[in-house]
């Protein structure tokens, strides 16, 4: 790994983030995670990005207040129940509930601004838009979008230090980014992906996040060391 070779890594805790880390691990990038405490119901992943920046021997995580649940609109941040036992076309029709208004554009922003401190090559996030549940600022179109402006509002960019925003799943299925991270020897137990989690941290099983992991790891072939309530 060259140490001056940096990332800034969005890291929420679930299996996106995490493989995304690894991939970015094995292209010789020195991580720097960022997560963030934004008023989410599901703070507990929060604990497993911890393990995740560990794991992959992060060389600092931060976990960045920022709390959107002041401004609501989200059943991520408590306004309204999280869906339960949706289908497969419910899933892949419309915005979900759990959308949370500019949510990735904040938090690449913050990214990017941390990125420009750090002197980093890039900053990574996990985004796919295959397999996924419809939020808008996934899309690649977004995210090229982003990284124009990224280039045109920051110093390093009008001195030509471009700061890379790279979304290396996606084009990826969900069982394919768990094949993916299986063969760079990711722990999947230290990750977590359900919206409406117990008192204890156990994932509920059916909301959209739920379905979709357990959905992926049965079609990878892959067990799915989740602990459902």
């Amino acid at each position: 790994m060259n140490p001056n070779k940096k990332a800034v890594v969005l890291l929420s805790g679930g299996i996106d983030s995490a493989v995304a880390s690894a991939l970015a691990n094995k292209a010789g990038y020195n991580l720097f995670g960022l997560s963030f405490d934004y008023g989410q119901r599901h703070k507990v992943e929060l604990t497993a990005a911890k393990k995740i920046a560990d794991h992959l021997h992060f060389a600092r995580h931060l976990i960045f207040p920022l709390p959107l649940n002041l401004f609501g609109g989200s059943a991520l941040l408590g306004d309204s129940e999280v869906p339960k036992g949706r289908t497969d076309s419910e899933i892949q029709t419309g915005i979900p509930s759990t959308y949370v208004p500019g949510r990735n554009l904040i938090f690449l922003a913050i990214a990017i601004a941390w990125a420009e401190t750090l002197s980093a090559d890039a900053v990574i996030i996990g985004a796919h838009t295959i397999d996924y549940s419809g939020y808008p600022d996934c899309r690649p179109e977004f995210l090229d979008s982003f990284q124009r402006s990224a280039n045109l509002a920051t110093k390093a960019g009008t001195e030509q230090r471009l700061i890379r925003v790279w979304p290396p799943l996606i084009h990826l299925g969900k069982a394919e980014i768990i094949k993916t991270g299986s063969e760079l020897g990711l722990d999947f137990s230290l990750t977590f992906s359900c919206y409406d989690p117990d008192e204890q941290g156990r994932a509920c099983g059916l909301c959209d996040s739920c379905l979709i992991r357990k959905k992926a790891f049965q079609a990878a072939d892959i067990p799915d060391p989740t602990l459902y309530r």
